[in-house]
């Protein structure tokens, strides 16, 4: 398997480390985030740069669109794609407007994220 760095956001810790845990079983390093300021804080002050971020849109202190829209604002960060996991009702439309590389709807089909992750990383 290939191995590759994919940062996880979410602000559910089951789901995260659930997330955290197929990928590593697959071949991935991942890191796990509760919410996008601690994602951008780890990928800033520790020069952490994932080659994906899974990223949750409802999240507390910051939600999936406020680290979004920071992220685009970093040159060293803009490029890394995002993929959108959410149980969102217009998910297609919030990637779309959210610049974002793909999305997965909640409950994740683990084919889908491994063929995402793969093209990716």
């Amino acid at each position: 398997m290939p191995a590759g760095c994919v940062l996880v956001v979410e602000d559910d810790q089951d789901i995260r480390e659930g997330l955290l845990d197929t990928l590593t079983d697959h071949g991935y390093q991942s890191r796990g985030a509760a919410n996008g300021r601690d994602a951008l804080d780890a990928m800033r002050t520790q020069h952490y740069t994932p080659c994906m971020i899974l990223l949750d849109i409802m999240m507390p202190v910051m939600d999936g669109v406020a680290f979004r829209e920071e992220q685009l604002r970093g040159p060293e960060l803009a490029g890394i794609p995002v993929v959108l996991i959410s149980a969102h009702r217009d998910l297609a439309e919030k990637a779309k407007t959210l610049n974002a590389a793909a999305y997965l709807a909640k409950p994740l089909k683990l084919k889908d994220l491994l063929a995402l992750t793969d093209e990716y990383c």
